[in-house]
């Protein structure tokens, strides 16, 4: 059992009230563990968020969307946040403890009956409608992001930043650290701006897909050439699947999001309504607003899975869809395929053999400066998937726009692709 973290002020009690016990999740920034309440003795969820790992990485804003999102939506389906909770160093999420655990682990065994995956996608449309309704689009469905109860019943999780569970899989199904680009809408990749609520039912339908098929519908070991298929909408139905499931996930599955299937049509599909049941429910009303203040100097970079694919460069995928590109006038961003202390290792070797001053910057990137200071530029490394990272460079100075693109990110393109065969593009 790996080490509980505990503070040292209560032995076992983390302010006083909650009892920490085994851990069910844990990832770049943050663990999740089961825990107790000490005071009613009701078992919860809490995700300890380490404000100095998130140091300089952006995700901030993801807490504080978290917070906001969570602390306003009580829905049966949807995981419940009972309290936030911080220290100078810490943030603890404390949330409704789901015992069933991920509905990835569970098809990750093998594919489920039609029946019990349309009771499962029946739950899901249900919180999903719940959230749209309210304005809250999720943006990064998938079966890691849903959870069971002892009862079998589905719960939607992870509204901002994620806890992702440090579980090696190697069944070649779903294969994901931090948001897979599989559940991606086709009008994502063509950065022509999107409609939450259309590009959540796209992921809703890959997300059926997988639950009646077993594996995923738009899959490849090249990224270029997955994103190809899910922009064309290319994919295969197994021969089990029924003539009513297809018709219905082509409807889901609809490259074009203006005539994409939408909620309200959903409720009214008929192999959507076979044994249906409304979910009834009494909301509650509650808010967060007064729970925790958090440092508004705080950088604030959205980091989803969606925004990364949206803005960043790297990926050229305006050649593929015929979209102009764009990058803002003082940073860059782009997808390599390298792991993040390598290609840290490799930018402090250009640096070095273009005469740069280093300066390391924690774990996550290096500063760089000339020799009189009259220019800089900052590279961070942030860890998208399990074999990508995203970029970010910003830079200060005529000197260091010039030196960035003519020199350090040709090189560090180059360079990176002589180490890999992936064809993930640099521009």
């Amino acid at each position: 059992m790996p080490e509980i973290e505990r503070l040292p002020e209560n032995k076992n009690a983390l302010f006083g009230k909650y009892e920490l016990g085994r851990i069910l999740g844990c990832g770049a920034f943050a663990k999740v563990y089961f825990a107790r309440n000490v005071q009613n003795g009701q078992s919860v969820a809490i995700k300890v968020i380490n404000k100095k790992k998130i140091c300089g990485t952006g995700l901030m804003s993801n807490i504080k969307r978290e917070i906001t999102i969570m602390s306003r939506l009580h829905h049966p389906n949807i995981v419940r946040l009972h309290e936030v909770l911080a220290t100078k160093t810490k943030i603890y999420f404390v949330m409704e403890f789901v015992k069933g655990g991920e509905l990835f682990a569970k098809i990750s065994k093998g594919r489920f009956s039609e029946d019990l995956s349309r009771k499962y996608f029946q739950q899901l449309i249900s919180a999903v409608g719940y959230c749209h309704s309210r304005g809250v689009f999720h943006r990064d469905l998938k079966p890691e992001n849903l959870l069971l109860d002892e009862n079998g019943n589905l719960k939607v999780s992870d509204f901002g930043l994620s806890a992702v569970k440090d579980q090696n899989r190697h069944d070649g199904l779903l294969h994901t650290l931090c948001g897979t680009p599989a559940y991606v809408a086709p009008e994502i990749l063509a950065k022509q701006g999107y409609d939450g609520a259309k590009v959540d039912v796209w992921s809703c339908g890959v997300i059926l897909f997988v639950l009646t098929a077993g594996y995923l519908p738009f899959n490849d070991p090249n990224l270029i050439a997955m994103y190809k298929k899910i922009y064309k909408g290319e994919y295969r139905c197994p021969r089990w699947m029924s003539p009513d499931l297809r018709r219905f996930l082509s409807r889901l599955l609809d490259t074009n999001p203006e005539t994409r299937i939408t909620i309200d049509e959903i409720l009214r599909d008929p192999w959507f309504r076979k044994g249906y049941k409304e979910v009834k429910f009494h909301e509650e009303h509650f808010g967060s607003s007064s729970w925790m203040k958090f440092d508004e100097a705080e950088k604030m970079t959205n980091l989803s899975a969606f925004d990364i694919i949206s803005f960043s460069s790297g990926l050229n995928l305006s050649g593929l869809f015929d979209d102009p590109d764009s990058t803002a006038e003082e940073s860059d961003r782009f997808v390599l395929a390298a792991p993040p202390d390598k290609l840290m290792e490799r930018v402090e070797e250009i640096a070095k053999v273009e005469k740069l001053v280093v300066k390391r910057k924690k774990e996550c990137g290096v500063e760089l400066e000339g020799q009189e200071d009259n220019f800089g530029i900052t590279v961070v490394v942030y860890r998208f998937t399990e074999s990508l990272v995203l970029v970010e460079a910003q830079w200060r100075g005529r000197d260091g726009v010039n030196l960035w693109k003519n020199r350090l990110k040709p090189q560090l393109c180059a360079a990176t692709s002589q180490e890999t065969d992936s064809q993930v593009a640099c521009d």
